[in-house]
């Protein structure tokens, strides 16, 4: 190849990365940029969901932000996200760990362990309401004490309960984000940490964590972006209940806008979840560093 057609084949593959790139932003734009516009202005709006649309300035939005209930759904949100996250993300970095080694049967324990990602959250939710049913559930079943309160019935329980859940079913996902992180660590690195004496609990905590710093970053927007998004596992599990103690604010949209045929407030709340989450997103990105060179070099 002569130093002048090289030129030219820069310009062509420039000239087609356009061109590449341009479904997936009518994709993204159909069904992520115009959906959003919509619900922005209808939270400006009065509508039932079937009727006309009128304009009510924001008086949508002075009934969502002066309401009581609005504070205690943001309060249980973070609270879930929070606990959640706590509760995930040390087991799905010592999962994944684990299942990047390289014995056999490992790989058959990451098959199993990712079967709870492939069930339905609503039919998840069915299957653990009528395990834990105080009085036809599995407690009841085996003659449990323990396992027979009502778990759905009091506050604290319910709250655990859905923590649980939502952990049990997400927590292979990022164990599979952290089993590749582990994956492209160099094995140099404790080659020569064993040569030095470092056990493994050492290298752990020495090698493992300090180059999953990104993986971390990374599993952790995934994890609370997506909590603001909690609905149909606890809509079918609790609807919110025992009183407000698992109302998160996807689950007080859905009652305002579907059940209450509210819209206008409906999409001020889902307006409110989506600058939350940017907000979230920034905020862990800035954790994260400026340094994209690093990020880039992580476990290279």
């Amino acid at each position: 190849m002569t130093p002048l057609t090289r030129p030219s084949l820069r310009r062509e593959r420039r000239s087609i990365l356009p061109w590449l790139a341009a479904p997936a932003l009518v994709v993204f734009v159909a069904f992520a940029v115009v959906p959003l516009v919509g619900v922005f202005v209808l939270s400006f709006t009065t509508w039932d969901g079937i009727g006309a649309i009128h304009p009510s300035g924001l008086d949508s939005w002075r009934a969502v932000l002066t309401d009581p209930g609005l504070p205690r759904a943001l309060w249980v949100t973070f609270l879930v996200m929070a606990v959640s996250w706590a509760v995930q993300t040390p087991l799905s970095v010592l999962l994944g760990t684990f299942m990047a080694g390289r014995q056999r049967y490992r790989a058959v324990l990451g098959v199993v362990y990712f079967i709870p990602l492939m069930l339905s959250s609503a039919a998840i939710a069915i299957a653990y309401k009528a395990l834990l049913d105080p009085n036809f559930g599995l407690g009841a079943g085996l003659k449990i004490p323990l396992l027979s309160q009502d778990w759905l019935g009091r506050p604290g329980l319910a709250f655990g309960v859905v923590v649980f859940v939502v952990s049990w079913q997400f927590i292979p996902f990022h164990s599979l984000i952290y089993q590749g992180g582990v994956q492209q660590i160099p094995k140099s690195l404790y080659e020569a940490a064993q040569l030095d004496g470092a056990g493994r609990i050492r290298q752990f905590f020495g090698i493992t964590l300090p180059q999953l710093k990104y993986t971390i970053i990374t599993s952790s927007t995934l994890m609370v972006v997506g909590s603001l998004t909690f609905f149909d596992l606890i809509y079918v599990l609790t609807e919110g209940g025992p009183g407000d103690a698992t109302r998160v604010l996807a689950l007080d949209m859905y009652k305002r806008g579907f059940q209450a045929s509210l819209m206008g407030p409906a999409s001020a709340i889902a307006v409110i979840l989506v600058l939350v989450g940017l907000a979230l997103a920034l905020l862990l990105r800035r954790l994260g560093g400026r340094d994209a060179g690093a990020s880039q070099l992580e476990g290279a």
